[in-house]
């Protein structure tokens, strides 16, 4: 949804016009997805880093038109709060060495962006759900400045005919709470959409042959609670011991168009994990464009059947818009430029942080993980059902590193020991394919060994770290900030969560 939108009213003729628009575009898709000519390279990397900004006192800093000023580079750009930025790292080739070589470029970069930043007030946050936000901080004043913000803000509201409620119970506490700590439990009300901006993630790209897109869609789907289970960053929220990896069912809530009797309905939730496999990206912008009403109708003059017969790579605006505004975990993205277009493929079940090293060993096991399984003889999701990597997901972002999932051949299993036992094998395989260089897939791949054995990720730390201070007498506010502030010295140094010490 980066597309920019002027601030506007949108009648019932421009809802009839977009729904048009968007079905030539559609009708197009299919054409070029028939013709194959799509743009194949070589396998590539590419990601993005949603941020936090904060105050030196760990609180939010309502300044990043302020920060992008001092940050001046294009890498780098607004998000839905005023507390957010994002930065957009170049897609690069997997083969070789070059993880490591974006380890380095993205620590120069942010180490660089965090020193600017400072001389606004200001410092970077990498983390799933920035602890110290709290209800006052979701009100509309808090909304980036850019009109289409507050433009979607208001469509989903109108959508929905009333405000936003998030609801919560908290698992069981345990890691480090005491046995007997009472189940703590969200109850707001919000008229913004401003949570959806307290889950900030990682979003890794990959440009797929339209011929393999659907075994790798399914196989991202496959792996998505185990995903979330290691990587799990996002244990607090308005002053809530929650979920391990609260980010997902919070933002499920944050941008959900139905009131209750559309939930009672069982209509679609427009957060979605889908509910088949596929067989074709067809089928995903189909169900988008058949299922979900427009939030942001807004149309362009292009004909893309006309663009396509004289050569050229239709923008399919309509469509791509209306993709950016329903948000699948495993999302398809269609991109064009001059007269070549491409497919992508969008994971977005991470949360940020803790460190650039985590964050590039999710992303290398994750990519090596994802290819080794859509190039199998026997695909995994033949041998599972999609209602069990649906729940495997809300397990997983539950439970965090000690939940348990549901894998094939094997029943119930802790991720730790699934991870162990079967997956860094084939992620390794899958890196091999891609031509990772040998040392470098052991480096990354080895800082999820070491967090499984360990048992240590972001969420287990955050909530460890709080709990001693509670222990020893400082208040939840307190406790949260002081966590914070130990969490953003980590984060500078570098180091892998599973080494850092309370």
């Amino acid at each position: 949804m980066g597309d920019h939108v002027d601030e506007r009213v949108f009648t019932r003729q421009d809802r009839t016009l977009f729904r048009e628009k968007t079905a030539r575009c559609l009708d197009a898709l299919a054409m070029m997805l028939a013709d194959g000519q799509f743009e194949i390279s070589e396998p590539r990397l590419g990601l993005e880093i949603e941020l936090n900004l904060v105050d030196d006192a760990c609180d939010p800093a309502m300044a990043n038109e302020a920060a992008l000023d001092a940050i001046a580079d294009p890498a780098f750009q607004t998000e839905l709060g005023q507390f957010n930025i994002e930065i957009n790292v170049e897609p690069r080739p997997l083969a070789g060495r070059s993880v490591t070589d974006l380890e380095h470029s993205l620590r120069a970069s942010l180490n660089a962006a965090d020193e600017k930043a400072r001389a606004a007030g200001c410092g970077l946050a990498m983390i799933g759900m920035l602890p110290t936000l709290d209800e006052h901080h979701f009100t509309g004043e808090w909304l980036s400045a850019d009109p289409r913000y507050d433009l979607l803000s208001q469509q989903i509201l109108a959508a929905r005919g009333e405000d936003i409620e998030l609801r919560l119970d908290g698992p069981a506490l345990g890691g480090g709470f005491g046995d007997g700590a009472a189940r703590e439990t969200l109850d707001i009300v919000c008229d913004t959409i401003l949570p959806e901006a307290a889950c900030t993630s990682v979003q890794l790209h990959l440009q797929v042959d339209p011929a393999e897109f659907a075994a790798y869609w399914n196989s991202a789907q496959a792996i998505a609670g185990v995903q979330v289970a290691l990587a799990a960053n996002s244990p607090f929220f308005a002053g809530k011991a929650l979920w391990h990896e609260t980010r997902i069912p919070l933002f499920e809530q944050a941008t959900d168009t139905r009131s209750v009797e559309l939930k009672n309905q069982r209509v679609r939730p427009r957060v979605w994990f889908g509910e088949r496999w596929v067989t074709s990206i067809f089928d995903l912008f189909e169900e988008n464009s058949r299922y979900f009403p427009a939030l942001l109708p807004a149309t362009t003059d292009e004909d893309p059947f006309a663009v396509l017969a004289r050569g050229g790579a239709p923008a399919l605006a309509e469509l791509r818009m209306h993709n950016g505004t329903v948000y699948r975990w495993n999302r398809p993205i269609y991109d064009g430029k001059g007269d070549r277009y491409h497919l992508r493929l969008e994971n977005r079940v991470l949360p940020a942080g803790p460190s650039i090293v985590d964050v590039l060993a999710d992303a290398a096991f994750y990519y090596g993980l994802v290819h080794a399984l859509a190039q199998a003889d026997r695909p995994l999701w033949t041998q599972m059902t999609f209602d069990a990597a649906e729940e495997n997901l809300h397990s997983a972002a539950r439970d965090g590193i000690e939940s348990r999932l549901y894998w094939p051949e094997v029943g119930w299993i802790g991720p730790r020991e699934l991870v162990l036992r079967r997956l860094l094998a084939l992620a390794a395989e899958g890196l091999d394919g891609y031509g990772v260089d040998p040392a470098e897939r052991d480096r990354y791949l080895g800082v999820i060994e070491q967090r499984c054995l360990t048992g240590r990720n972001g969420a287990v730390w955050q909530r460890e770290n709080v709990a001693a201070r509670e222990r020893a007498g400082e208040t939840r506010s307190q406790a949260l900030h002081g966590m914070l502030a130990d969490y953003l010295e980590h984060m500078h140094a570098g180091d892998p969560v599973h080494t850092w010490e309370l």
